[in-house]
């Protein structure tokens, strides 16, 4: 296959791509123009916007396409990023400006279709700002235009794997952002919507960009071909599993039951992203059954040149899938799901999700449901992670102790009563249950996931240099743990300050209230208390290497500066004359538990009583790292003194030896 086969094939692909998104749009309804009575656009915002979005989310995905290529697929040397990883951060520049470019233009047709301008007749700036200051959608588009101007910026001067790696996070959030407006923002499962999305465009974007990445390497005639396939094959696999599940969740809450899937176009469209993943899913199959294997099975130069082509050929295929799947989901944008957007009215569902859950009672909250998507997608995550490594070790053979993996899912299961629990569900509702959800995630779930030692288990089975001074994600792994930053946070003074002071910070002032006040806000408050409860804990009793070296006895110190300054908060909580953020208490109009300060007051009683939970953990994890440490010296004393014995016994000896063969000189 030749460099001009590529490139027709490539062009085919998009023709091909550009008829599939004609007919998804016309199949959802976005090209039927404007309701009798509705100002219309025109014909040329109706056809250029979702065009426009097609060719900014290309360009985006193309854009983490070659900085996954940079900072992950490709070989770097121990001065950073050389030959062709340094020349796709040169492509990345330009492709990420015309990626902001392509962006203004869609901003400006958004405009033009919300305000029912045609485009040619926008001649005012405050229209453009309009779409800005009132609209969620306006800002999105404004973010990414500013993270991919960024990107185009920054990606010239970068020459080293960290670098690289800060702007594919970048591209990563810039393709997201997009998920906080249109049909999931306003749908009635509002983070579990936006999460899910989130997760559906980064995972499809890494899946396709890599894939982009790889046909670019190939199409240079790369040797690096074979390491960057095998490095590319499990990040595929991850994703079409994030992709898959994420995929699934949305269009749950989209058609509301599968009738609708088989009954609407919006169904339609769904069905034709589902044979579009089954069918990737078979190329991918095939690639590990096939190409991938020939790769890096191939050691002649002939072998190599045979493989790579076939590599080439199968993936070019699979990429003009990916790229009829993209117009679809562009096509999906556009299209009016069967579920209304506007499916809860209240203030009170649209901040809970839902609709007020009833009266509160022991089954309701040990065997409750309430869908949080920042709750699922830690748990989902976490936990998938964490067994990937377990299975990584197994493979190799390597023991893993057994009370680890215990602790770290204990610690999932905490937080999945937490936060998508029964106890989650009440936490929006009742300030003690939201007080015990805040303890358990702060200050008991983190215990066990820092005893289950994930970062130990990260840097046993991450993927190694494979060539003498890489930056692999293993040295990243490491060289991050030792960096000035993590230094700061993990000094006990900084985490102490940051477990303490978010308490005082919040619930003191008006950040609680307005966190209540929007599902996402509540979920970003879980996140939180999560975080650093884990930096908190991970100080005190962490197992995992760490910059910080701290003595038991300097920990148990730490600790016991810490109770009181908690306490404190408690007892304040319950002798409070005013109820904290009371406007939203009383906004939700609850028909049980009316007395709002008396709940206030046992919420700051579980506060106070739930402190001693992990008082008594930590303090236990204290005293057995200082016995083991004990033990481990004491091992290393005996070691030391054994070995100075044998030493001074072989010393007497040599000297006995001397003095016996220098009185025999001395003999006549």
């Amino acid at each position: 296959m030749s460099r001009r086969t590529v490139r027709i094939w490539l062009l085919a692909s998009l023709a091909l791509a550009l008829l599939v998104l004609g007919f998804a749009l016309s199949l959802g309804g976005a090209l039927s123009g404007s309701a009798p009575g509705i100002p219309d656009p025109g014909a040329l915002t109706t056809l250029g916007l979702p065009l426009m979005k097609f060719v900014s989310d290309a360009l985006g995905v193309v854009t983490i396409g070659l900085l996954v290529s940079a900072a992950f697929l490709l070989v770097s040397g121990p001065s950073g990023l050389q030959g062709l990883a340094s020349k796709a951060m040169l492509l990345t520049s330009r492709t990420a400006g015309l990626w902001a470019l392509s962006g203004v233009l869609y901003y400006v047709l958004a405009a033009s279709d919300l305000f029912a301008i045609p485009v040619f007749q926008i001649r005012s700036f405050s229209i453009l700002s309009q779409l800005f200051t009132g609209i969620s959608l306006g800002r999105t588009i404004a973010a990414q235009i500013v993270i991919a101007l960024v990107i185009a910026l920054f990606a010239r001067r970068t020459i080293t794997v960290p670098g690289a790696t800060w702007l594919l996070a970048a591209a990563a959030l810039g393709i997201a952002v997009p998920a906080l407006s249109g049909h999931s923002a306003g749908s009635g499962a509002h983070d579990l919507a936006v999460v899910s999305l989130g997760f559906h465009v980064v995972g499809a974007s890494l899946w396709v960009g890599g894939l982009v990445g790889l046909i670019w390497i190939a199409f240079h005639g790369s040797k690096r071909l074979p390491g960057a396939v095998a490095r590319y094959s499990p990040l595929a696999l991850w994703c079409l599993g994030a992709v898959a599940i994420s995929g699934l969740v949305n269009a749950a809450i989209r058609v509301e039951s599968l009738g609708n899937v088989f009954t609407t176009s919006y169904g339609a469209l769904i069905l034709m992203k589902v044979a579009a993943l089954v069918v990737l899913a078979g190329f991918g199959w095939a690639h590990r059954k096939t190409t991938v294997r020939a790769l890096i099975a191939s050691e002649a130069a002939d072998d190599l040149q045979r493989a790579r082509w076939a590599f080439a050929r199968l993936a070019l295929a699979e990429l003009t899938v990916m790229g009829a799947a993209f117009a679809v989901a562009v096509a999906l944008s556009r299209a009016q799901p069967p579920v209304s957007d506007n499916l809860y009215t209240t203030r009170v569902e649209q901040i809970l999700g839902g609709p007020l859950p009833a009266a509160p009672t022991v089954a309701n909250f040990l065997f409750g449901f309430s869908p949080s998507g920042v709750g699922i997608a830690v748990v989902l995550v976490l936990g998938s992670l964490y067994a990937r490594g377990l299975v990584s070790m197994h493979r190799r053979g390597d023991a893993w102790p057994i009370g680890r993996t215990i602790s770290w899912y204990i610690g999932l299961v905490v937080i999945a009563w937490a936060t998508f629990g029964g106890l989650g569900g009440y936490s929006h509702v009742l300030f003690s249950a939201h007080m015990v959800s805040h303890m358990l995630l702060a200050m008991v779930a983190p215990i066990f996931l820092v005893l289950g030692a994930p970062l130990t288990l990260a840097m046993r089975t991450l993927p190694g240099p494979r060539a003498p001074g890489e930056r692999a994600p293993r040295q990243m792994l490491i060289k991050t743990l030792h960096s000035w930053p993590v230094k700061i946070v993990t000094h006990p003074i900084v985490s102490v300050s940051l477990f303490i002071g978010s308490l005082y910070g919040l619930y003191f002032t008006n950040i609680f209230e307005n966190l209540m006040n929007s599902h996402l806000g509540h979920g970003a408050m879980d996140l939180h208390f999560l975080l650093v409860g884990t930096l908190y804990y991970y100080v005190l009793v962490g197992i995992d290497p760490s910059p910080r070296k701290l003595e038991p006895l300097v920990r148990f110190g730490v600790l016991m500066v810490t109770v009181p300054f908690h306490a404190f908060f408690a007892i304040s909580i319950m002798a409070a004359s005013t109820v904290i953020a009371g406007d939203y208490w009383r906004m939700l109009d609850r028909p049980y538990r009316t007395d709002l300060l008396r709940d206030q007051y046992v919420g700051g009683s579980i506060s106070w009583a739930m402190g001693e939970i992990p008082l008594i953990l930590v303090m236990g994890a204290i005293f057995v790292q200082w016995y083991r440490s004990d033990r481990r010296d004491s091992r290393r004393h005996d070691r030391a003194e054994a070995n100075n014995q044998d030493r001074e016994l072989e010393a007497y000896n040599a000297y006995l030896a001397s003095l016996n063969a220098d009185g025999k000189r001395r003999t006549p």
